[in-house]
């Protein structure tokens, strides 16, 4: 166990890495990469409410709102009033927000083709079966 933590860390700080090498080729300085993933987040969820981001976040419903609320600030998203409940916002991303997110999406292609390098097709099917029972939603 005491490799794969090893392994993992060394993973994850060439992601990190990748991350903040893309936010700077693209001027994306201004985010932290909490404030990225939630950009990612939102984008994979398709203009979620605050009640889908919490969830899907495994964060506080305040905890998100605070986020949000300083990322429409810097004019990555804004809200849109649901037409059904009046009570409730989507969340979606202007066109900064998108732009960030295709290179959010550049820095995930450049760790993939890392491992295409690396690694036969074989061994590339081997780990999209594991990584996804890792990471499969309970």
């Amino acid at each position: 166990m005491e490799k794969l933590v090893e392994i993992i860390a060394k993973f994850s700080r060439v992601i990190g890495q990748m991350e903040e090498s893309a936010k700077e080729q693209f001027n994306f300085s201004d985010l932290t990469l909490t404030q990225m993933s939630y950009l990612e987040t939102i984008y994979q969820l398709q203009n979620p409410n605050l009640t889908e981001l919490s969830l899907e976040m495994n964060l506080t419903k305040p905890t998100v709102k605070v986020a949000i609320d300083k990322l429409i600030e810097k004019d990555y998203i804004y809200r849109v009033k649901s037409d059904e409940d009046r009570r409730s916002a989507h969340i979606h991303l202007t066109e900064k927000g998108k732009n960030l997110n295709q290179m959010h999406d550049e820095a995930h292609k450049s760790m993939v083709q890392m491992i295409g390098y690396n690694l036969d097709s074989t061994e590339i099917k081997q780990l999209e079966v594991l990584l996804g029972k890792v990471f499969r939603k309970h």
